[in-house]
């Protein structure tokens, strides 16, 4: 089988889209939710070509096949990360400033998030832990799955 295109999400609208339908998942690790053509396999063991259009990267929920009694979703593994969460503006200047020179992506979120608070979450790394640790700067090494995928960030000078 394969997939060209998305038929929608499961975290989007208040339908249960499950209920009465077999449920095959396709589990990724977040580095490969940016890959537009891949072979995977359901954790029932049906192999599946995407063979996606450029768009928006693949989300954990998105669901790839539906019908009258089976549906193939995406579910996403949990990332390993660090959310550091500064206790002032300088702090966060300081701290988003020193990773930066390190070229890490980071993603931010604000006290309405699943965090509760104004937070930035970067990938684990040991350099940073020891850094922060260094800096008594408060964080936490969580296993998430995140709403965007890390990427490497690009550069040049």
């Amino acid at each position: 089988m394969i997939i060209d295109k998305l038929v929608g999400n499961l975290h989007e609208g208040t339908q249960d889209l499950t209920s009465g339908r077999h449920h095959e998942k396709v589990v990724l690790p977040s580095m490969d939710l940016v890959k537009r053509i891949q072979r995977v396999s359901t954790d029932h063991g049906r192999e599946i070509g995407l063979r996606l259009a450029p768009g928006p990267d693949l989300r954990d929920g998105d669901i790839l096949m539906i019908s009258e009694s089976e549906l193939i979703s995406i579910s996403v593994l949990p990332t390993d990360v660090l959310v550091i969460a500064p206790q002032s503006i300088y702090e966060m200047a300081f701290i988003a400033h020193s990773l930066g020179n390190r070229h890490l992506q980071a993603q931010f979120f604000d006290i309405e998030s699943e965090y509760k608070a104004e937070v930035m979450v970067v990938q684990y790394d040991h350099t940073v832990e020891d850094f922060l640790k260094h800096h008594h700067a408060p964080y936490e090494r969580q296993e998430r799955v995140m709403p965007v995928p890390f990427r490497h960030a690009e550069h040049t000078h």
